[in-house]
């Protein structure tokens, strides 16, 4: 089935393809493919070029920096820089500003916030981490006891927040934290923008399991941020939160949809190469290619949604459950086709840690698929787990009753 989107959204396509075929030489092969020195210099001038053609947030408004254009506009640059290999958040924190906090702010905030910190997103000024995760609240997103108490026109914030994506590269983080602890537990949290730059914040960065230092926790020891940086008002910020982690489950859909198929098709290649014909395992991709299809589809949706002006609502669970789950079996399908040589990784290196990898990197690099392998396996956790998507797809989407709650324990009289 060929799903198109309307007129005014391929001529956007055309100009998109015409602007890349005039900045990429004729011989590009993908982002993946240049050396670390080469990137790094492609880098430094890809991200202007971004900003200069309102390719970074072509679906903002103009007047905060943004392209004017509709939000299909964010889809198709997505899509065809997938399609040509090269990146659209150049930054490691980009995902974060670009996908998360900005259409946040331009949802939830008011005019000062969105004249003051949505220009200085577009221009990585400002360079974001997100703060829900907790040591003592992962997936249990209104459990957070990071505090914040108002001190004249300031809020002073105590606690700790972990699992920051690039958070060590960040000079500003967007907290759920607890405003009114006397209140219930959704009730009493608001949605705070705090500075990293000050004594009473500490970063560390957090090593994982495939070696690299992509996470991070951050510590609040009496650190402050202005009272003007509440997003949504005070007690509002489940509220906020929930419309942002819509935006990260909706984000990018078609264009993740089709990096998954050029990762089949690099997975038929890499089976190719290693001379691999089993029958089980052609079934797997095909049913692999088969999920990718439907996940597009759903993307569609999705956007339709977008396109209205609604915010996400808790049918995002139903992507952010149905790509994690699929990264597990489609990297599951990779490790098997391997083989033994999954023991013994060879080749060139992964390109990016979450989700397929871009153009340029080789089909036979068993180090790239393990490295794959591995971080697939968090994402079924990360971004609220497969069981409490489940569950609010089941009790907010399906209308099912809700899951039995414990009852709280109550003192003996």
């Amino acid at each position: 089935m060929d799903i198109k989107l309307s007129d005014a959204a391929e001529q956007y396509r055309a100009r998109v393809r015409s602007l890349l075929a005039q900045e990429l030489p004729a011989d590009w092969r993908g982002i993946a493919a240049l050396s670390p020195e080469e990137r790094e210099q492609f880098d430094r001038t890809w991200r202007e070029f971004l900003v200069e053609q309102s390719l970074l947030a072509p679906g903002w408004p103009s007047e905060y920096g943004g392209g004017g254009l509709d939000i299909t506009s964010h889809s198709v640059v997505a899509e065809e820089f997938a399609r040509a290999g090269v990146p659209q958040h150049v930054l490691l924190t980009d995902p974060v500003g670009m996908t998360l906090l900005g259409p946040t702010v331009l949802h939830w905030g008011t005019e000062a916030q969105k004249q003051y910190f949505i220009p200085r997103t577009l221009s990585a000024e400002i360079r974001w981490a997100q703060g829900y995760s907790e040591p003592e609240a992962g997936s249990d997103l209104f459990g957070v006891r990071t505090r914040a108490v108002l001190d004249g026109d300031e809020w002073v914030v105590n606690g700790s927040k972990i699992w920051q994506t690039a958070g060590a590269h960040a000079n500003w983080i967007f907290a759920l934290v607890r405003t009114d602890p006397e209140a219930p537990k959704a009730k009493g949290l608001s949605f705070l923008l705090i500075p990293y730059d000050q004594p009473g914040v500490e970063v560390r960065a957090i090593k994982t399991m495939d070696g690299g230092a992509e996470l991070a926790e951050v510590f609040f020891d009496n650190a402050r941020t202005s009272a003007d940086n509440l997003v949504g008002g005070a007690g509002n910020g489940a509220k906020v939160a929930l419309t942002l982690l819509g935006f990260e489950r909706g984000s990018g859909g078609i264009a993740l949809a089709l990096a998954t198929k050029l990762e089949l098709l690099r997975l038929r290649d890499a089976m190719r190469s290693f001379g691999v014909d089993d029958v089980t395992l052609r079934r797997r991709l095909a049913d692999c290619w088969t999920s990718v299809h439907v996940m597009h589809c759903l993307a569609l949706r999705n956007l339709t949604v977008a396109a209205s002006g609604r915010p996400p609502g808790p049918e995002s669970s139903i992507s952010k459950v149905m790509m994690s789950e699929y990264r597990k079996r489609v990297t599951e399908l990779a490790v098997d086709i391997l083989g033994p040589r999954a023991l013994t990784p060879t080749g060139m290196p992964s390109k990016v840690n979450l989700g397929p990898q871009p153009l340029g990197v080789d089909a036979d690099s068993s180090t790239a698929w393990v490295a794959d392998f591995l971080h697939a396996r968090p994402g079924t956790v990360y971004g609220g787990s497969s069981e409490i998507q489940r569950n609010t797809i089941g009790e907010q989407v399906l209308g099912l009753p809700r899951e039995p709650r414990p009852v709280p324990a109550t003192k003996a009289g």
